[in-house]
Protein backbone atom coordinates (compact mmCIF):
# COMPACT_ATOMS: atom_id res chain seq x y z
CA UNK A 1 0.00 0.00 0.00
CA UNK A 2 2.33 2.62 0.98
CA UNK A 3 4.57 1.84 -2.53
CA UNK A 4 1.21 3.53 -4.13
CA UNK A 5 1.34 6.52 -1.38
CA UNK A 6 4.80 7.77 -1.42
CA UNK A 7 6.57 6.25 -4.75
CA UNK A 8 4.11 8.49 -7.01
CA UNK A 9 5.20 11.57 -5.15
CA UNK A 10 8.94 10.90 -6.08
CA UNK A 11 9.34 14.55 -8.03
CA UNK A 12 8.19 16.32 -5.02
CA UNK A 13 11.06 14.63 -3.01
CA UNK A 14 13.78 12.11 -4.67
CA UNK A 15 13.84 10.08 -1.44
CA UNK A 16 10.46 8.39 -2.36
CA UNK A 17 12.47 6.76 -4.46
CA UNK A 18 13.41 4.21 -2.65
CA UNK A 19 9.84 2.47 -2.74
CA UNK A 20 10.94 0.88 -6.03
CA UNK A 21 14.02 -0.90 -4.71
CA UNK A 22 12.01 -4.57 -3.41
CA UNK A 23 15.41 -4.92 -0.82
CA UNK A 24 14.30 -1.50 0.98
CA UNK A 25 10.55 -2.88 1.25
CA UNK A 26 11.44 -6.07 2.09
CA UNK A 27 13.87 -5.02 4.90
CA UNK A 28 11.02 -2.35 6.02
CA UNK A 29 8.67 -5.14 6.13
CA UNK A 30 10.25 -7.23 8.47
CA UNK A 31 11.26 -4.61 10.91
CA UNK A 32 7.62 -3.54 10.89
CA UNK A 33 6.68 -7.43 11.29
CA UNK A 34 9.28 -7.53 14.09
CA UNK A 35 8.05 -4.35 16.01
CA UNK A 36 4.40 -4.88 15.47
CA UNK A 37 5.44 -8.53 17.92
CA UNK A 38 7.33 -6.73 20.11
CA UNK A 39 4.73 -4.41 20.66
CA UNK A 40 1.74 -6.47 21.09
CA UNK A 41 3.38 -9.63 22.06
CA UNK A 42 2.52 -8.86 25.93
CA UNK A 43 -0.97 -7.58 24.94
CA UNK A 44 -1.92 -10.73 23.05
CA UNK A 45 -0.65 -12.95 25.63
CA UNK A 46 -2.14 -11.37 28.47
CA UNK A 47 -5.55 -11.14 26.41
CA UNK A 48 -4.57 -14.96 25.82
CA UNK A 49 -4.59 -16.04 29.40
CA UNK A 50 -7.86 -13.63 30.18
CA UNK A 51 -9.16 -15.92 27.71
CA UNK A 52 -7.78 -18.89 29.31
CA UNK A 53 -6.52 -20.46 26.27
CA UNK A 54 -3.57 -22.41 28.04
CA UNK A 55 -2.18 -25.13 26.30
CA UNK A 56 -3.17 -29.03 27.42
CA UNK A 57 -0.05 -31.41 28.00
CA UNK A 58 -1.15 -35.10 26.84
CA UNK A 59 -0.11 -37.49 29.85
CA UNK A 60 -1.95 -40.59 28.55
CA UNK A 61 0.53 -43.28 26.83
CA UNK A 62 3.56 -40.75 27.35
CA UNK A 63 4.20 -40.44 31.19
CA UNK A 64 7.50 -39.58 30.55
CA UNK A 65 7.25 -37.04 28.25
CA UNK A 66 4.36 -36.05 30.39
CA UNK A 67 7.58 -35.21 33.21
CA UNK A 68 9.37 -33.50 30.83
CA UNK A 69 6.76 -31.14 29.94
CA UNK A 70 3.86 -30.57 32.43
CA UNK A 71 5.63 -27.49 33.55
CA UNK A 72 4.30 -26.42 30.50
CA UNK A 73 0.75 -26.78 31.26
CA UNK A 74 -1.50 -23.78 30.76
CA UNK A 75 1.25 -21.19 28.98
CA UNK A 76 -0.91 -19.35 26.06
CA UNK A 77 -1.49 -20.83 23.27
CA UNK A 78 -2.54 -19.60 19.91
CA UNK A 79 -0.07 -17.14 19.96
CA UNK A 80 0.21 -17.85 15.95
CA UNK A 81 -2.67 -14.88 16.04
CA UNK A 82 0.44 -12.39 16.89
CA UNK A 83 2.48 -13.68 13.81
CA UNK A 84 -0.19 -14.02 11.29
CA UNK A 85 -1.22 -10.30 12.31
CA UNK A 86 2.19 -9.10 12.18
CA UNK A 87 2.68 -10.65 8.71
CA UNK A 88 -0.36 -9.93 7.32
CA UNK A 89 -0.05 -6.00 8.29
CA UNK A 90 3.55 -5.88 7.30
CA UNK A 91 2.81 -7.31 3.77
CA UNK A 92 -0.06 -5.10 3.11
CA UNK A 93 1.75 -2.16 3.97
CA UNK A 94 5.31 -3.03 2.09
CA UNK A 95 4.07 -4.98 -0.50
CA UNK A 96 2.45 -4.44 -3.92
CA UNK A 97 -1.03 -5.55 -3.02
CA UNK A 98 -1.66 -5.41 -6.73
CA UNK A 99 0.49 -8.12 -7.57
CA UNK A 100 -0.92 -11.76 -8.09
CA UNK A 101 1.66 -13.54 -6.57
CA UNK A 102 1.55 -11.99 -3.02
CA UNK A 103 -2.69 -11.79 -3.13
CA UNK A 104 -2.98 -15.48 -3.28
CA UNK A 105 0.11 -15.92 -0.99
CA UNK A 106 -1.62 -13.97 1.67
CA UNK A 107 -4.70 -15.84 0.84
CA UNK A 108 -3.36 -18.92 1.11
CA UNK A 109 -1.60 -17.93 4.75
CA UNK A 110 -4.54 -16.86 6.18
CA UNK A 111 -6.97 -19.52 5.27
CA UNK A 112 -4.56 -22.00 6.84
CA UNK A 113 -4.21 -19.86 9.64
CA UNK A 114 -8.37 -20.22 10.02
CA UNK A 115 -8.43 -23.53 10.06
CA UNK A 116 -5.23 -24.03 12.25
CA UNK A 117 -7.19 -21.18 14.93
CA UNK A 118 -10.24 -23.51 14.60
CA UNK A 119 -8.22 -26.84 15.60
CA UNK A 120 -6.62 -24.47 18.26
CA UNK A 121 -10.36 -23.08 19.28
CA UNK A 122 -11.56 -26.64 19.85
CA UNK A 123 -8.68 -27.92 21.72
CA UNK A 124 -8.73 -25.30 24.24
CA UNK A 125 -12.72 -25.38 24.57
CA UNK A 126 -12.98 -28.98 24.96
CA UNK A 127 -9.63 -28.83 27.20
CA UNK A 128 -8.22 -31.87 25.54
CA UNK A 129 -5.80 -32.26 22.70
CA UNK A 130 -7.32 -33.39 19.69
CA UNK A 131 -9.09 -30.44 17.46
CA UNK A 132 -10.51 -30.83 14.35
CA UNK A 133 -9.94 -34.23 12.83
CA UNK A 134 -7.02 -35.36 10.86
CA UNK A 135 -9.38 -36.18 8.30
CA UNK A 136 -11.07 -32.47 8.36
CA UNK A 137 -7.45 -31.00 8.39
CA UNK A 138 -6.15 -32.32 5.38
CA UNK A 139 -9.31 -31.72 3.41
CA UNK A 140 -8.86 -28.02 4.46
CA UNK A 141 -5.72 -28.41 2.98
CA UNK A 142 -6.42 -30.44 0.16
CA UNK A 143 -8.99 -27.60 -1.28
CA UNK A 144 -6.05 -24.61 -1.02
CA UNK A 145 -3.50 -27.00 -2.94
CA UNK A 146 -6.52 -27.20 -5.87
CA UNK A 147 -7.35 -23.73 -5.68
CA UNK A 148 -3.27 -22.89 -5.64
CA UNK A 149 -2.72 -25.30 -8.88
CA UNK A 150 -5.62 -24.26 -10.51
CA UNK A 151 -4.71 -20.47 -9.98
CA UNK A 152 -1.49 -21.37 -11.64
CA UNK A 153 -2.64 -23.48 -14.60
CA UNK A 154 -5.36 -20.88 -15.34
CA UNK A 155 -3.62 -17.18 -14.61
CA UNK A 156 -0.21 -17.75 -14.60
CA UNK A 157 2.94 -18.29 -16.80
CA UNK A 158 4.63 -21.11 -14.10
CA UNK A 159 4.85 -23.92 -16.10
CA UNK A 160 3.32 -27.21 -14.76
CA UNK A 161 6.00 -29.14 -15.04
CA UNK A 162 8.54 -30.90 -12.33
CA UNK A 163 11.78 -29.35 -12.21
CA UNK A 164 14.57 -31.49 -10.07
CA UNK A 165 17.21 -29.26 -8.55
CA UNK A 166 20.84 -29.05 -9.99
CA UNK A 167 19.53 -30.56 -13.13
CA UNK A 168 18.30 -28.03 -15.61
CA UNK A 169 17.96 -30.32 -18.76
CA UNK A 170 15.50 -32.49 -16.70
CA UNK A 171 12.30 -31.32 -16.16
CA UNK A 172 8.74 -33.21 -16.22
CA UNK A 173 5.41 -32.45 -17.69
CA UNK A 174 3.08 -33.68 -14.82
CA UNK A 175 -0.52 -32.34 -16.84
CA UNK A 176 -2.97 -33.13 -15.32
CA UNK A 177 -0.92 -35.07 -12.32
CA UNK A 178 0.37 -31.08 -11.28
CA UNK A 179 -2.70 -30.55 -9.13
CA UNK A 180 -1.92 -33.63 -6.92
CA UNK A 181 1.44 -32.75 -7.08
CA UNK A 182 0.65 -29.11 -5.60
CA UNK A 183 -1.67 -30.78 -2.83
CA UNK A 184 1.47 -32.89 -1.66
CA UNK A 185 3.76 -29.94 -1.88
CA UNK A 186 1.37 -27.61 0.77
CA UNK A 187 -0.13 -30.60 2.53
CA UNK A 188 3.59 -31.97 3.42
CA UNK A 189 5.02 -28.45 3.96
CA UNK A 190 1.66 -27.41 6.17
CA UNK A 191 2.30 -30.55 8.39
CA UNK A 192 5.95 -30.96 8.83
CA UNK A 193 6.30 -27.51 10.70
CA UNK A 194 3.24 -28.40 12.34
CA UNK A 195 5.25 -31.90 13.83
CA UNK A 196 8.09 -29.93 14.41
CA UNK A 197 6.25 -27.19 16.60
CA UNK A 198 7.16 -29.29 19.98
CA UNK A 199 9.90 -27.52 21.82
CA UNK A 200 10.40 -24.01 22.93
CA UNK A 201 11.49 -22.00 19.85
CA UNK A 202 12.23 -25.13 17.60
CA UNK A 203 9.54 -24.67 14.85
CA UNK A 204 9.56 -21.13 14.59
CA UNK A 205 13.28 -20.85 14.49
CA UNK A 206 13.72 -23.46 11.76
CA UNK A 207 11.13 -21.04 9.70
CA UNK A 208 12.89 -18.08 10.33
CA UNK A 209 15.89 -20.16 8.23
CA UNK A 210 13.69 -21.40 5.74
CA UNK A 211 11.78 -17.80 5.04
CA UNK A 212 15.29 -16.00 4.87
CA UNK A 213 16.19 -18.89 1.84
CA UNK A 214 12.91 -18.21 -0.14
CA UNK A 215 12.83 -14.63 0.26
CA UNK A 216 16.43 -14.73 -1.49
CA UNK A 217 14.54 -17.44 -4.17
CA UNK A 218 12.02 -15.10 -4.67
CA UNK A 219 14.09 -12.28 -5.08
CA UNK A 220 16.68 -13.94 -7.93
CA UNK A 221 13.51 -15.66 -9.11
CA UNK A 222 11.62 -11.72 -10.07
CA UNK A 223 15.09 -10.58 -11.11
CA UNK A 224 16.14 -11.29 -15.02
CA UNK A 225 19.80 -10.67 -14.52
CA UNK A 226 19.97 -12.79 -11.55
CA UNK A 227 17.71 -15.20 -12.90
CA UNK A 228 19.42 -15.39 -16.20
CA UNK A 229 23.09 -15.70 -14.28
CA UNK A 230 21.93 -18.46 -12.28
CA UNK A 231 20.51 -20.09 -15.14
CA UNK A 232 17.00 -20.67 -12.71
CA UNK A 233 13.46 -20.21 -13.49
CA UNK A 234 12.39 -16.41 -14.25
CA UNK A 235 8.95 -14.99 -13.51
CA UNK A 236 8.20 -11.28 -13.53
CA UNK A 237 6.33 -10.47 -10.69
CA UNK A 238 7.50 -13.04 -8.36
CA UNK A 239 9.99 -10.96 -6.59
CA UNK A 240 7.38 -9.69 -4.74
CA UNK A 241 7.13 -12.26 -2.87
CA UNK A 242 10.39 -11.89 -1.15
CA UNK A 243 8.61 -8.94 0.81
CA UNK A 244 5.92 -11.90 1.96
CA UNK A 245 9.09 -13.92 3.05
CA UNK A 246 10.68 -10.95 4.60
CA UNK A 247 7.87 -10.17 6.95
CA UNK A 248 7.74 -13.87 8.09
CA UNK A 249 11.33 -13.34 8.73
CA UNK A 250 10.27 -10.15 10.87
CA UNK A 251 7.53 -11.92 12.67
CA UNK A 252 9.40 -14.63 13.09
CA UNK A 253 12.02 -13.15 15.22
CA UNK A 254 9.66 -11.04 17.00
CA UNK A 255 7.20 -14.10 17.59
CA UNK A 256 10.95 -15.85 19.04
CA UNK A 257 11.03 -13.50 21.79
CA UNK A 258 8.66 -14.74 23.69
CA UNK A 259 8.69 -18.70 22.46
CA UNK A 260 12.42 -18.69 23.42
CA UNK A 261 13.11 -21.52 25.88
CA UNK A 262 11.03 -21.33 28.62
CA UNK A 263 8.66 -20.15 26.60
CA UNK A 264 5.87 -17.81 27.34
CA UNK A 265 3.51 -18.19 24.61
CA UNK A 266 2.78 -20.92 22.26
CA UNK A 267 2.12 -20.41 18.72
CA UNK A 268 -0.47 -23.28 18.07
CA UNK A 269 -1.80 -24.86 15.04
CA UNK A 270 -2.92 -21.19 14.31
CA UNK A 271 1.20 -20.28 13.27
CA UNK A 272 2.00 -23.48 12.20
CA UNK A 273 -0.34 -24.05 9.87
CA UNK A 274 -0.20 -20.62 8.55
CA UNK A 275 3.42 -20.65 8.29
CA UNK A 276 4.51 -24.11 6.37
CA UNK A 277 1.50 -23.37 4.22
CA UNK A 278 3.03 -19.91 3.50
CA UNK A 279 6.46 -21.32 2.45
CA UNK A 280 4.91 -23.93 0.79
CA UNK A 281 3.05 -21.47 -1.98
CA UNK A 282 6.16 -19.49 -1.95
CA UNK A 283 7.90 -22.66 -3.52
CA UNK A 284 5.35 -23.73 -6.14
CA UNK A 285 4.83 -20.17 -7.27
CA UNK A 286 9.24 -19.65 -8.18
CA UNK A 287 9.56 -23.78 -8.99
CA UNK A 288 10.95 -24.14 -5.82
CA UNK A 289 9.27 -27.41 -4.33
CA UNK A 290 12.01 -30.28 -4.45
CA UNK A 291 14.26 -27.72 -2.69
CA UNK A 292 11.79 -27.19 0.18
CA UNK A 293 13.62 -31.27 0.87
CA UNK A 294 16.96 -29.47 1.57
CA UNK A 295 15.43 -25.59 2.84
CA UNK A 296 13.51 -27.19 4.83
CA UNK A 297 15.54 -30.38 5.90
CA UNK A 298 14.83 -29.89 9.42
CA UNK A 299 10.81 -30.11 8.67
CA UNK A 300 11.24 -33.22 6.42
CA UNK A 301 13.55 -35.13 9.21
CA UNK A 302 10.72 -34.33 11.65
CA UNK A 303 7.63 -35.44 9.40
CA UNK A 304 9.83 -38.51 7.89
CA UNK A 305 10.74 -40.04 11.95
CA UNK A 306 6.76 -40.11 12.52
CA UNK A 307 6.29 -41.96 9.24
CA UNK A 308 9.28 -44.43 10.03
CA UNK A 309 8.22 -44.71 13.59
CA UNK A 310 4.66 -46.10 12.64
CA UNK A 311 5.97 -48.35 9.73
CA UNK A 312 8.35 -50.14 11.75
CA UNK A 313 5.84 -50.33 14.59
CA UNK A 314 3.36 -51.92 12.53
CA UNK A 315 5.95 -53.96 10.91
CA UNK A 316 7.77 -55.47 13.68
CA UNK A 317 5.63 -54.17 16.59
CA UNK A 318 8.56 -52.48 17.99
CA UNK A 319 9.43 -48.58 18.14
CA UNK A 320 12.28 -47.58 15.96
CA UNK A 321 12.94 -44.18 18.44
CA UNK A 322 12.15 -43.42 22.13
CA UNK A 323 9.42 -41.45 20.65
CA UNK A 324 8.10 -39.37 17.42
CA UNK A 325 8.83 -36.47 16.31
CA UNK A 326 12.77 -37.43 16.61
CA UNK A 327 13.10 -33.90 19.17
CA UNK A 328 11.18 -36.33 21.28
CA UNK A 329 13.67 -38.47 21.08
CA UNK A 330 16.91 -37.03 21.85
CA UNK A 331 14.81 -35.80 24.95
CA UNK A 332 13.80 -38.76 26.52
CA UNK A 333 17.89 -39.76 25.63
CA UNK A 334 18.60 -37.14 28.15
CA UNK A 335 19.77 -33.97 26.11
CA UNK A 336 17.65 -30.41 27.43
CA UNK A 337 15.31 -28.87 25.82
CA UNK A 338 17.57 -25.84 24.41
CA UNK A 339 20.29 -28.13 23.31
CA UNK A 340 18.25 -30.06 20.94
CA UNK A 341 16.47 -26.53 19.41
CA UNK A 342 19.68 -24.86 19.19
CA UNK A 343 21.21 -28.11 17.28
CA UNK A 344 18.59 -28.21 15.00
CA UNK A 345 18.71 -24.90 14.19
CA UNK A 346 22.40 -25.06 13.34
CA UNK A 347 21.81 -27.99 10.84
CA UNK A 348 18.62 -25.79 9.39
CA UNK A 349 21.04 -23.09 9.45
CA UNK A 350 23.38 -25.39 7.43
CA UNK A 351 21.09 -26.93 5.10
CA UNK A 352 19.81 -23.53 3.57
CA UNK A 353 23.14 -22.43 2.80
CA UNK A 354 24.62 -25.51 0.95
CA UNK A 355 20.95 -24.83 -0.72
CA UNK A 356 21.49 -21.63 -1.75
CA UNK A 357 25.65 -22.06 -2.58
CA UNK A 358 24.49 -24.70 -5.13
CA UNK A 359 21.91 -22.56 -7.48
CA UNK A 360 24.75 -22.11 -9.82
CA UNK A 361 25.21 -25.64 -10.34
CA UNK A 362 21.91 -25.67 -12.62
Amino acid sequence: MLYYIFYPLRDLWFGFNVFKYLTFRAAMASLTAFLICLVFGPMVIRWLKELNFGQNIRREHVESLYNLHKHKEGTPTMGGLLIILAISVSTFLWADMLNQYILVALVSFLWLGLLGFTDDYIKVIKKRNLGLTAKKKLIGQALLGIFVACYVIFFTPIPTTLSIPFLKSIAFNLGILYVLFVILVIVSATNAVNLTDGLDGLAIGCTIVAAISYSVLSYITGNFKFADYLNVFYLPGSGELSVFCAAMIGAGLGFLWFNSFPATVFMGDTGSLALGGGIGVVAVFIKKELLLFAVGGIFVIEALSVVLQVVWFKTTKKRLFLMSPIHHHFQLLGWSESKITIRFWIIAIALALLSLATLKLQ
